[in-house]
């Protein structure tokens, strides 16, 4: 199999200088260990793609970088008097236009950037080029609305691809289907009304945003699905919700290519998630996912990098789903598999989450 890496060092540049304090240090809060910062910070991707040149998976990718998505490119989905505001602050050294998405200086550049490297793997797959891809995108995107970032996320990266994909002539019908810990609110509200594409959203309940995610919104085409999952659900809870609601809807809809908003924040260790997921389970899902698109869209399939904020866990959830993506036999065993095996849900809680997914299967019936 032919599977794209696209990455570039300059997104791991991004930072949010003297705008990243997220607490209010001062006072009785002690400044945090190293100056402070986002939890959202280049390290958990350096250490993948480090993790990957030592075990030799890189050397198996198709590595590439993209250009910056162009001021057209943006405009499909981000109004200007946004994108003004945004580059007018970037330029000045960084600033903050919604919360929790702060910036340094070109800031507006590299998220263009990071916008390119998904649009560039949507594309050179839907042209065959490659058999499928996975982009290490930052900043992340699928918080940003289209005149407010929001959560980290600064430009809709994954609604940007699709949008210039579809004006291009590539494909007309596409699915997301999203599995980071919080809900994808920025890629739902942009395409709710979109009877050409799905948006699917497997998240914590009640995590973050917390007025989104809920189950009942389907969109005025249908065209919208919310798995929300209570705290502390763990590697079975997650297949079963992707075979039982995830994948069935999916199927039904048929698209043209399938996205994953590949977010590594519902693993166990994550400082912003609260689920038990393992880096097997998002190996398994990856496998979910690639089956669905042998049969329904010619295996047209992208993954993009959303959150995931443990260093040390990171790296060993990216490359167990790399290395399915790619048929590859290199292994990075989990070196926590063992740990993270005792510490999931027993029997009864697995029984109260199995329920709760029966009964959003029931509804949608």
């Amino acid at each position: 199999m032919a599977t794209g890496f696209f990455h570039d060092e300059r997104c791991l540049w991004h930072g949010g200088g003297n705008y990243a304090q997220m607490a209010p240090v001062g006072g009785l809060v002690q400044p945090i260990a190293g100056g402070g910062g986002l939890p959202e910070e280049p390290e958990t991707k350096r250490r993948l793609v480090n993790l990957m040149r030592v075990t030799g998976l890189m050397g198996e990718l198709d590595v590439r970088s993209a250009a910056p998505l162009t001021r057209e490119d943006l405009l499909r989905v981000h109004p200007a008097a946004y994108l003004d505001e945004f580059a007018r602050l970037s330029e000045a050294g960084g600033g903050e236009l919604g919360p929790r998405a702060p910036f340094g200086p070109g800031g507006y550049d590299i998220a263009a950037l990071s916008a390119g490297l998904v649009a560039d793997a949507v594309e050179a797959v839907l042209g065959g080029d490659l058999d499928n891809a996975y982009a290490l995108s930052r900043p992340p995107g699928h918080h940003a609305l289209p005149d407010r970032p929001n959560g980290f996320c600064l430009l809709a990266n994954i609604a940007l691809a699709i949008r210039r994909a579809q004006a291009r002539g590539l494909a007309r019908r596409f699915a997301v289907l999203d599995w980071d810990v919080h809900h994808g609110n920025g890629t739902e509200a942009i395409f709710l009304d979109d009877p050409d594409v799905l948006t699917v959203s497997l998240h914590q309940e009640r995590n973050y945003p917390l007025d989104t995610g809920g189950f009942e919104v389907r969109g005025p085409a249908g065209t919208n699905l919310n798995v929300p999952l209570p705290p502390g659900c763990g590697h079975a809870t997650y297949l079963e919700a992707m075979e039982r609601l995830a994948l069935p809807r999916l199927r039904a809809f048929a698209p043209d290519a399938l996205i994953v908003a590949c977010g590594f924040d519902a693993a166990t260790p994550d400082p912003l998630g609260r689920m038990m997921a393992t880096a097997g389970t998002f190996t398994a899902m990856t496998r979910q996912v690639m089956d669905l698109a042998a049969d329904v869209c010619g295996g047209r399939l992208i993954l993009a990098h959303e959150g995931g904020y443990s260093e040390v866990y990171v790296p060993f959830c990216g490359h167990g789903v790399i290395a399915t993506l790619a048929g590859s036999r290199t292994q990075a065993p989990d070196p926590f598999a063992e740990t993270f095996a005792r510490r999931q849900p027993g029997a009864e809680f697995e029984g109260f989450a199995s329920a709760r997914i029966a009964a959003m299967a029931e509804a949608l019936q």
